[in-house]
């Protein structure tokens, strides 16, 4: 058990913060990471790392970037004890409610982080992907906030099936991209921003996830990393110890991260449930259980691959999921063992949607349900103190036949 003193003082005005340790890489991940990109973009990325790396570390952007999170995101996000789900599994459990965030879910974070990089910068004009939807949304309200044109490219498949986040978008006055290439979702979505990018040198990438070539997983993690140190706080203010385990779902990997930077060197179980659609290679998006280390999108990590280690389509119920890549951070967490991976059908996701509404009233987004899912799985009888990462709500997916 992760007892703490009985003294222990938490800060509960400066629980909001970041973790300086995320900054403490040089783009890579052990093996994994670094930046495989196009002649023409490298002076593009170096620019970028170099400006991240000594912005970041100046007063006056922390307390812009946390003033922000704190009155326009509405930060700290509660750590909510989830009773009734609880009492049903047999473990104490607390759901970190990423969900109550301004625009839904986790993505605003980062969007915060990196539209004032791009405001220092001088952007003239925003490019993001999204496959949700979420951080479409999420970079369009930022740059409404900010001012700054944007256009959100997102696969032909998500566009239909994330139609109230597509409007949304569009109100903000985000123009939507629809990227109609190989199968029309995530992968595509990056693929075209990526084209548009390097056509458009003096456009910034927003990218929303923990992917890509360096330095976008290294800021990622860095902006998302306040998820994990409030969730830190706020349990050891709450139960007086730390939690057994802690549980997030996994598309690109940067909620996930988000939550377990900051309990890495803690003795801490760390699981997190991939899209894993029917459970089989040609219809899941389970990269770390079923895919093979590559250089995929601009970095080295674990990417689904078919017998000629070519990229192969992912499969997922979950937009946001849906992604045949990972974070070279989780792909280092995997062949570590610090971190255990798990694939969560769909079925599995959309028991796991209906469970939690029903039993919390709150719908959470079908992405999160696959740590719902997964944390039943492992908690089951168990008397374990958990926390579960909520990352985004499910009103985008009430109107779905789930």
């Amino acid at each position: 058990m992760n007892t703490y003193k009985e003294n222990t003082i938490i800060d509960e005005a400066n629980i909001t913060k970041a973790n300086a340790k995320q900054l403490e890489t040089d783009g890579t991940y052990g093996k994994y990471g670094g930046a495989f990109v196009p002649e023409v973009l490298q002076g593009q990325l170096k620019k970028l790392s170099d400006f991240f790396d000594d912005e970041v570390q100046k007063e006056h952007f922390q307390k812009e970037f946390i003033q922000l999170l704190k009155d326009y995101v509405g930060r700290p996000s509660p750590l909510y004890f989830a009773k009734n789900l609880s009492k049903y599994v047999g473990s104490k459990i607390y759901l970190k409610r990423e969900d109550l965030n301004h625009t839904g879910s986790h993505k605003i974070n980062n969007c915060i982080g990196q539209i004032l990089l791009a405001k220092q910068m001088g952007a003239k004009e925003i490019i993001a992907e999204t496959g949700a939807g979420q951080h479409g949304v999420a970079v369009a309200t930022a740059c409404a906030l900010l001012n700054i044109p944007c256009k959100v490219f997102m696969g032909a498949v998500d566009v239909e099936r994330q139609q109230l986040n597509v409007r949304r978008m569009k109100l903000l006055g985000a123009e939507i991209i629809s990227a109609t290439q190989g199968t029309a979702t995530l992968k595509d979505a990056v693929d075209a921003a990526l084209l548009y990018y390097i056509e458009n040198p003096t456009a910034f990438y927003l990218l929303g996830s923990q992917v890509g070539p360096h330095p976008y997983p290294k800021m990622v993690g860095y902006f998302q990393s306040v998820i994990g140190e409030e969730a830190k706080q706020q349990i050891l203010q709450k139960e007086n110890r730390l939690p057994d385990s802690i549980f997030a779902c996994i598309g690109g990997g940067s909620n996930a991260i988000g939550l377990f930077s900051s309990f890495l060197n803690e003795d801490v179980k760390i699981y997190a449930a991939e899209g894993g659609g029917n459970g089989q290679l040609q219809n899941t998006a389970a990269t770390l259980s079923f895919g093979k280390p590559t250089v995929f999108q601009g970095t080295f990590s674990y990417c689904l691959v078919d017998e000629q280690e070519n990229p192969i389509a992912s499969q997922s119920i979950a937009a946001g999921l849906d992604y045949p890549g990972i974070s070279p951070q989780h792909a280092y967490l995997k062949d570590t063992e610090r971190a255990s991976y798990y694939p969560i059908t769909d079925d599995e996701a959309v028991e796991a949607f209906k469970l939690l509404s029903r039993l919390e009233g709150i719908i959470p987004a079908i992405e999160s349900s696959h740590a719902v899912a997964l944390a039943i799985k492992v908690l089951k009888n168990k008397n374990d103190l958990a926390i579960i990462n909520i990352s985004g709500r499910g009103d985008k997916d009430v109107e779905r036949d789930l």
